[in-house]
């Protein structure tokens, strides 16, 4: 395939020699770390060897200071990892995904510290759970065709804190959304809200399912398509009947369907105002390097090339840039 060809020859001529220069700055990285972890390592088998912690235990101040130290050693290592590692993200980011964003189209605007607003998250209303740590990264926005649209990578989590029976406080992270996070601007004008999301409750419980999505009153009213296949993949809800199926025509479900069959990846959609906003669950991060093995991977650059291909699909999938009879 072209594209193929084309991230193949930036690898060859560019990328390979960019990665192979970083390979230093990697290792660098966990060089602190490793050489952290063979000294303790000694130092537990000699300790263990010269019976150290049975005579240690005869004096209790002696134990606590030892593990002080172990400890103190191991912070200092991870913060000096840190620092060079937070180099080694950044020329990745500046040399690597910036040079693959350029090579799919150079018009695309890519600020790697950035990510999309709370505002936009929240005003798509796709989750509605409370978020108490919000982070993300790789901002790219631009145009295809007649269609503005920006995405980035995300990640939302809510808080839980319990207590044992004893009172100890213990506190737990959990993921909301893990993913990209897409917005365009959409090719119709939309009065209400149409949510388009997984039908997990259907493929789970069968006809129970259909029932369960029925009594989901928060996301408006049930609206059932007439495209079977499209049914397995999602479930559709709005405000009315009508719109909807206005939003949704044949074209764009059989698309939506493919798109889902492609990626094998949930994705969630709503159609508000002006926009469409699209979430890609992805569950690990994206347009990172590598830290714990070679970076100097061909395999790793189709995947960043392919992602932002997914990008440019979404927006020919769903028919953006058609405006007969619609918008300007």
């Amino acid at each position: 395939m072209e594209d193929d060809n084309h991230i193949k020859d930036l690898f060859d001529n560019e990328l390979k020699t960019r990665l192979q220069a970083l390979e230093t700055v990697r290792k660098q990285v966990m060089k602190p770390v490793w050489a952290t972890l063979g000294v303790l390592g000694v130092f537990f088998i000699l300790a263990k060897m010269l019976n150290m912690f049975r005579l240690l235990g005869t004096t209790q101040a002696a134990t606590i200071i030892t593990w002080l130290v172990i400890l103190g050693i191991f912070i200092v290592a991870v913060v000096i990892s840190g620092k060079r590692y937070r180099v080694y993200r950044k020329l990745f980011k500046e040399q690597v995904v910036a040079e693959i964003l350029k090579l799919y189209n150079k018009d695309w605007k890519y600020a790697y510290d950035r990510f999309i607003d709370r505002d936009v998250y929240f005003g798509s209303e796709l989750f509605r759970q409370r978020v108490d740590r919000y982070k993300g990264d790789d901002l790219i926005g631009g145009k295809i065709g007649k269609t503005d649209f920006e995405f980035s990578e995300l990640h939302t989590q809510y808080k839980t804190v319990s207590y044992d029976s004893k009172g100890n406080r213990r506190e737990q992270w959990h993921t909301i959304f893990k993913g990209l996070f897409f917005h365009a601007d959409f090719n119709k004008h939309i009065k209400g809200k149409t949510f388009v999301l997984p039908d997990t409750a259907e493929s789970l419980f069968g006809s129970l399912g259909k029932h369960l999505q029925a009594m989901n009153k928060s996301r408006g009213t049930l609206v059932k398509m007439e495209d079977p296949a499209f049914e397995k993949k999602f479930v559709v809800y709005g405000l009315d009947q009508i719109e909807p199926r206005y939003i949704l025509t044949p074209k764009i479900m059989q698309n939506l369907t493919r798109l889902r069959e492609t990626m094998k990846r949930p994705v969630y959609l709503s159609f508000l105002g002006s926009r469409v906003y699209v979430a890609v669950s992805f569950g690990k991060a994206l347009f990172e390097p590598r830290l714990f093995s070679s970076g100097v991977r061909l395999e790793d650059m189709e995947e960043m090339y392919g992602l932002f291909a997914l990008v440019e699909s979404i927006v020919a999938e769903m028919d953006l840039n058609t405006r007969i009879w619609t918008k300007e």
